[in-house]
């Protein structure tokens, strides 16, 4: 079985991953908890985990501080990352350190589950080879959230269906006959994102889908996810994601 650990300063988040999952049908067994990142390094030296379960904000060492000390001492554990909107480009730190997923507060019924089993498969699918980076780092926002506001509701289903296109908020405002101000200032409450954000963040996460076909180009990615400049987009995902497109592609090979 995979030992995992968790490290989650919220009690009551802690216990609730610790004891509402059935970490025995995912061939997986909780090997301990700590409540911060200093004892979750300490922990991991100390029981090797094969998982490590961590939120990013804690007191005494954060999430990304103990993944970065972890990753210095050889730590090959396989990371999922838990962290709220507001945490998003704190959290961007810890794509690049090489994470395996990345979740959103509050999961969503079987968010946590899944990305176990990925990296279950892919621990499966081939031994790490030394010089191996982790896997390729995830991107998970909640594109399909639900807003309270009828206009950011439709502005994120224009994107939805229009993010090939070459779009602003401009264009979208114009499209609810409403101000561009008024939705940017909607659409930043209610998402935590700005438009440009939202809409750059959900064109890589169907870019990364793209990119797990070895065969496809990445100008190829950059033109269907609404990119006519190849290198801009190249970028973008290396802004957000840490890694190159054909970096991201290598790793999913």
């Amino acid at each position: 079985m995979y030992k995992v650990i968790v490290v989650e300063d919220e009690t009551m988040v802690r216990r609730g991953i610790i004891l509402t999952i059935d970490w025995a049908a995912l061939d997986c067994v909780i090997a301990g908890e700590a409540a911060n990142g200093e004892e979750g390094a300490e922990l991991a030296v100390r029981l090797s985990p094969d998982i490590i379960v961590t939120d990013v904000k804690m007191p005494r060492m954060d999430g990304v501080e103990m993944i970065t000390k972890l990753r210095e001492q050889g730590c090959r554990a396989k990371f999922i990352i838990l962290t709220a909107y507001s945490d998003f480009k704190y959290a961007q730190s810890a794509l690049r350190l090489g994470v395996s997923d990345y979740l959103l507060k509050p999961l969503r019924d079987g968010d946590l589950e899944h990305a176990v089993g990925h990296i279950r498969e892919r621990m499966e699918e081939r031994p790490p080879r030394e010089e191996e980076t982790d896997a390729a780092p995830v991107l998970r926002f909640h594109s399909d959230k639900k807003s309270k506001n009828k206009y950011v509701e439709a502005a994120t289903r224009y994107i939805r269906e229009h993010y090939r296109e070459d779009i602003t908020i401009s264009t979208v405002a114009a499209f609810l006959e409403i101000s561009e101000g008024y939705l940017s200032r909607v659409f930043k409450k209610e998402t935590d994102y700005t438009f440009t954000n939202y809409l750059a963040y959900y064109r890589m996460q169907i870019a990364m889908n793209l990119l797990k076909d070895c065969r496809v180009k990445v100008y190829e990615v950059a033109d269907q996810v609404g990119y006519s400049d190849t290198a801009y987009f190249s970028a973008q995902f290396k802004k957000i994601l840490g890694v190159s497109p054909s970096e991201y592609q290598d790793r999913c090979r």
